[in-house]
């Protein structure tokens, strides 16, 4: 026995490296469908499918096209609905997890249903699979997330400013409902007129017509208009704002540590990580045998 004989030779019962993955493993398929390549040709078909959805809208395309823009639906339809088939596969629970993937098989569900019938009306819900762009694109999800981090400042907001159009709405009601009976002339007409009036459509013609009657009106009018379309509006933009800020602050803590791997991918790795465990530990005790 030479000495250029390595250890495997001298030991010809331990364990060699573990064999590759085959193509049908969860760790595989995860990794594919989960690829930038696989990633973008999803955004392709979305847009393509985005297409032939607003061109079934017009009657002088489908009149010449209608067969070639429903083939491509489901074609477009065929390979999302393999594409989650193969996520559920290799992912199994953990594909819960994930709320983007909850949104994309229920926006996919949907087009599942039957078009006909007493389900016709669903039809026109095809289109929320133009919605799957939103869980595609990094960029769109980041502003979708900080809505959802904003809700409850928006909530708060959204009570303070109730509060402004109840209090403003029964003292126009009692102040103008006399003199303009179709603009203020009940509590419900008030809440209408002063949502107008916040929204800045046709504000002025309105106050201006209750300031020729009321002088003094313009005390009520101004601070409305300044509390509710300028301060509570703005302290909307500004919560989103705040939201979006610290996703982006959160971002550099994430990428600063190890990107967590898809739970089939972690398994394969620890069968790895055994199998090298077991071939040191049968080496180490052989070389103390030959000591």
């Amino acid at each position: 026995m030479t000495k250029t004989e390595t250890l495997e030779e001298r030991a010809p019962g331990a364990a060699g490296p573990p064999p590759p993955p085959r193509w049908y493993s969860r760790a595989t398929l995860g990794s594919w469908v989960e690829s930038e390549r696989v990633q973008r040709f999803v955004i392709v078909l979305i847009l393509i499918n985005a297409a032939t959805l607003g061109l079934e809208t017009s009657d002088a395309v489908m009149a010449g096209h209608a067969d070639l823009l429903h083939t491509l639906d489901q074609i477009c339809l065929a390979f999302f609905v393999v594409e989650l088939a193969v996520k559920l596969y290799a992912f199994r629970g953990s594909f819960f997890r994930s709320s983007w993937n909850v949104f994309d098989l229920l926006v996919v569900g949907v087009a599942l249903i039957p078009g006909s019938g007493a389900f016709g009306v669903l039809r026109s819900l095809r289109v929320l699979r133009v919605l799957r762009l939103v869980s595609m694109v990094p960029q769109l999800r980041r502003v979708v997330e900080a809505l959802v981090k904003a809700v409850p400042g928006i909530l708060s907001i959204g009570a303070l400013l109730i509060l402004l159009f109840y209090v403003s709405a029964v003292m126009a009601t009692m102040l103008f409902g006399d003199s303009f009976p179709t603009e203020f002339g009940s509590l419900s007409r008030s809440l209408f007129t002063l949502f107008q009036i916040m929204t800045l459509d046709n504000w002025s013609v309105i106050s201006r017509a209750v300031l020729d009657v009321h002088p003094w009106s313009v005390a009520f009018f101004v601070p409305f208009v300044l509390l509710s379309a300028f301060t509570v509006l703005n302290l909307f933009i500004a919560v989103i704002v705040d939201a979006m800020q610290h996703i982006r602050a959160d971002e550099p803590a994430a990428t600063e540590g190890e990107v967590p791997a898809e739970p089939a991918t972690t398994r394969a790795l620890e069968g790895e990580i055994r199998g090298l465990r077991d071939q040191v530990a049968e080496l180490t005790e052989l070389v103390r045998n030959r000591s």
